[in-house]
C-alpha cells in the first residue's frame, strides 16, 4: 500500500512538472518567434512593424538613455532612426537567456548587434567595423494568450581596453 501511495504521490507531481515544462517550451517558442519578427522587422526599415508586440503602455529605454513610454512613441522613434543614422542597417539578436518569473512573465536578455552604422548621434563612437553592439532586454507579460513586451532597456556595450579591466 504504501509502495502504491508513493507511486501515486510521485505521478501526481511529475504530471504538473511535464506540464509546465511543455508550457514553457511553447511559451518560449513563441517569445524567439517575435524576436525574430523584430529582426526582419528592422532589416526592413520598418519601425512600426518592429513595434507589432509592444504592450500599449510598454517603457523604452534606448542606448542614449532616452525614456518613452507607450507603443506609439516607441515606434515613432524607431521610424526615426530607420529613416536616418540606422537606415540600410541590420540586426543580430542572440538570445542568452530566457527567464520565466511566473508562467506569464519573462525576463528575456539579449545579446544585439546592428550592423553597417556609419555613424552615430549623441557621441556615440561608430566601431571600425561598423557594428553597434548593445544589450537589450525585453520584459514579456502574457494576456489573453498573447505575448507583449512590456519593457525594453537597451545599453551599448563598451568597447574594453587593457586599462579598464574586468
Amino acid at each position: 500500500m504504501r509502495r502504491l501511495l508513493s507511486a501515486v504521490l510521485l505521478t501526481s507531481t511529475m504530471l504538473p512538472l511535464s506540464a509546465v515544462l511543455a508550457q514553457d517550451a511553447t511559451s518560449e517558442a513563441a517569445i524567439r518567434a517575435i524576436i525574430a519578427e523584430q529582426v526582419v522587422a528592422w532589416d526592413a526599415g520598418d519601425g512600426t512593424r518592429y513595434t507589432n508586440h509592444l504592450a500599449p503602455d510598454a517603457s523604452f529605454t534606448n542606448l542614449f538613455g532616452m525614456v518613452m513610454y507607450g507603443a506609439p512613441a516607441f515606434a515613432n522613434r524607431h521610424n526615426e532612426i530607420l529613416s536616418t543614422f540606422y537606415k540600410g542597417t541590420t540586426k543580430r539578436h542572440a538570445v542568452r537567456r530566457i527567464r520565466f518569473l511566473v508562467p506569464d512573465v519573462a525576463i528575456v536578455d539579449i545579446d544585439n548587434e546592428v550592423h553597417g552604422v556609419k555613424e552615430m548621434p549623441g557621441g556615440i563612437a561608430v566601431p571600425p567595423d561598423g557594428v553597434i553592439k548593445t544589450q537589450l532586454m525585453e520584459v514579456f507579460v502574457r494576456r489573453d494568450g498573447q505575448w507583449w513586451i512590456e519593457a525594453y532597456h537597451n545599453v551599448d556595450v563598451k568597447p574594453s581596453s587593457p586599462e579598464s579591466g574586468p
